[in-house]
Parts: structure tokens; C-alpha cells; sequence
């Protein structure tokens, strides 16, 4: 009796908590485990996917009722699931409007996983395709080849766009290193070469002829409007190759981010997965800016917003980053439509606002 009413004083009380306090298992796991695949991801992460794949599905049926050929949502529905339904709704829908939304879907996908590629490399939420210059290299080199050289097939303008970017990428690499690669001075090193390039450009553009010009401005607004299956399914093998060769990445770039020498101690090769970062990076950039030209800042943006959606430590995490960027594209590319602008035009917009907020919240942090 006397040893219960000592227990019950609040000191007593106090210490017995502390002995017990709840063990913290760090964050829910789901397990997988099949004949030949195993592993634990994180059940938040398989929540925020789910619900980015509700948006894009759901943004990507409600875009392709808007244009000049008017289809209510339940006539776009009959169209993709039944084949008996209306031909000329399913021509409309399948034919003219589907390309452009599974488009706007992989050039998000793309754009969002460089971005992470990036970001995780240059450990820095800054380090986008965007900022140092990437991005306007591919630009540059598609400018080139549709006007300067006159090849306007896609995979001449791949070829541009990846030639142009590789080549900013080498120059910044070179330009920026010195006895060893600072993040800082990897970005600035980006922004100058950027502003030179897009000067290059456009000195390219008021030399040439109007319709030329015109073309090339076009092109350079960033549009997914009269983009079909032609193009598409090029894109789309390209992406998918990229993709799966980049995959060792998402284990390797994380073990990089806390420096060189934990990375060699673990037996990752920092200069070799650098050179496979860049490489990869460049080439989803040139693949999204050949097929709809630059779409800006999903790149930068997406990645962040993917970490903080998913809470997770790097900005390099494979399927989470790249829903994020393809809901973005496609809700961006939907608002585009009912306003009348190419997507691009809408990404910058938001994206600027984003840019501002990032580089306060930075400052604010050093400070």
C-alpha cells in the first residue's frame, strides 16, 4: 500500500514517464516484399503520389473539354473508356486533345526530375536547369538548328537542344571549378553564361527574317498546343531510357549531398556521378525544350515542393518529384487554355512569384 501512494506523488509520476516515454520509429514504413523485389517506402510519400495522380488525371480530363469543339466532362469520359461512343467526340479527344495533355504530363515529369537532379548535385534549392543557364542553352542550340541551320524536324531539334545544353553545361563546369566545385559558384558562374547566351539568341533572332523570327518566338514561348503522337512517342522512349538509366542516381546523389569524402568512404565515385548528374540532367531539359520549347521554373520548383510534400530529406526522390511536376504542367497547361497563352507564359508567371519567395526565404535564413 505504501509503495502505490509513492508512486502516485507527481515526482514519482515524472520519473516513471521518463523511464517509459514512447520509443519514436521514425517515420511509417510500407513494406514491399515479392519473390525478387523488397524494401520499405515511406507511407506518406505513397499518399502525397496518390493524390497527385487524382490531380493530374482528374486536371488532365477537365483540359481537354476546353477549346473550340465544346465536349462536357461526361462526354470526354465516354470517349476514352468506350469505344461505341461518338467517333467524331473521340476523334476530338483522343486524336487532337490527348497528346497534348500526356505531353504536358512527360515535359513535367522530365523538367521535375532535372530539376532534382540538379538541386540534389549543387546541394542548393537554387541550382535549377533554370538558374544556371541549362535551360538556355538547349534554347540556344534549338534556335541554331531551326534557324540558322533550317532543320525543324523534332529530332534535329533534340539533337540542338542537347548539343547546346551539354555544351553550357561543360562551359559552366569549366568556368566554375577550381581545385573543387562550389554550389555558389557553380550558380553565378550559370547566371552569366545564361544572360550571354540568351543575348546570342536574341542577336540570332533580329538577324534573320521576320518569319523566321516569328517561329523561333513562337517556339520560344513554350506551347504544347499542336503537339500529337509524331512527337510523342519519340519524346516518350527517350524520357523512358533517360529515366531508367538515371534511376542509380536517386541512390547515389543523396550519399553525395553530405560530401565527398562520406560518398568515397561508401564507395561512390563523386566525379563520375557528378558527370552522370549533369549528363542526365541536360539531357531531360533537351528533350522537353526541342518538343515544346522552355518551360520554365518547374524545374526549380517542382523538387521543393515535392520535399516538402513528402517531408523528405533530399529533393531527389524519383516518383514524388516527378507527379509534382507533371500536375504543375498540367494544371499550368489547362490555365493556359482558358486564358489563351502558351503554358510557358503561365510558368513564368507563377514561377517568378515562387523565385522571389525562394531568395527572400534565403536571405532570411542568413540573416
Amino acid at each position: 500500500m505504501t509503495v502505490d501512494q509513492r508512486s502516485a506523488t507527481g515526482q514519482d509520476s515524472d520519473v516513471a514517464a521518463a523511464e517509459f516515454a514512447p520509443v519514436d520509429f521514425g517515420r511509417r514504413q510500407l513494406r514491399i516484399e515479392t519473390a525478387r523485389i523488397a524494401g520499405l517506402i515511406p507511407l506518406r510519400a505513397v499518399v502525397v503520389c496518390a493524390a497527385l495522380a487524382v490531380v493530374i488525371v482528374g486536371t488532365g480530363l477537365a483540359s481537354m473539354t476546353i477549346g473550340a469543339y465544346e465536349v462536357d466532362f461526361g462526354a470526354v469520359l465516354r470517349a476514352v473508356v468506350d469505344p461505341s461512343s461518338d467517333p467524331d467526340i473521340r476523334q476530338v479527344v483522343l486524336e487532337w486533345r490527348l497528346p497534348r495533355v500526356l505531353f504536358a504530363v512527360l515535359c513535367g515529369a522530365a523538367l521535375a526530375l532535372a530539376g532534382g537532379i540538379f538541386q540534389s548535385l549543387t546541394r542548393n534549392p537554387l541550382g535549377s536547369p533554370d538558374i544556371i543557364g541549362f535551360g538556355v542553352g538547349a534554347q540556344f542550340g534549338v534556335t541554331l538548328t531551326m534557324v540558322v541551320l533550317e532543320l525543324n524536324t523534332y529530332m534535329f531539334k533534340a539533337a540542338g537542344a542537347l548539343i547546346g545544353g551539354l555544351f553550357t553545361a561543360l562551359l559552366v563546369y569549366v568556368l566554375a571549378s577550381k581545385n573543387t566545385l562550389s554550389s555558389f559558384r557553380l550558380i553565378i558562374v550559370g547566371i552569366g553564361v545564361s544572360a550571354g547566351l540568351g543575348s546570342l539568341t536574341s542577336w540570332i533572332l533580329i538577324s534573320v527574317s521576320v518569319e523566321k523570327a516569328m517561329m523561333a518566338a513562337t517556339w520560344g514561348a513554350g506551347s504544347l498546343a499542336s503537339l500529337g503522337f509524331d512527337q510523342l512517342i519519340p519524346a516518350a522512349i527517350v524520357f523512358g531510357i533517360v529515366t531508367l538509366l538515371s534511376l542509380p542516381l536517386n541512390r547515389t546523389l543523396p550519399v553525395l549531398e553530405m560530401g565527398d569524402d562520406a560518398a568515397t568512404s561508401l564507395g561512390i565515385s563523386p566525379g563520375r556521378t557528378r558527370l552522370a548528374a549533369m549528363v542526365f540532367g541536360v539531357a531531360l531539359i533537351a528533350l522537353v525544350t526541342a518538343a515544346a520549347g522552355p518551360i520554365s521554373f518547374i524545374a526549380l520548383a517542382a523538387p521543393q515542393i515535392s520535399q516538402r510534400l513528402t517531408r523528405s530529406n533530399t529533393p531527389m526522390g524519383t516518383v514524388p518529384v516527378m507527379l509534382t511536376g507533371a500536375a504543375l504542367v498540367v494544371v499550368s497547361d489547362a490555365v493556359g487554355q482558358l486564358v489563351a497563352v502558351p503554358v510557358g507564359v503561365v510558368t513564368v508567371s507563377v514561377g517568378g512569384i515562387y523565385l522571389a519567395w525562394l531568395l527572400a526565404a534565403q536571405y532570411a535564413r542568413r540573416a
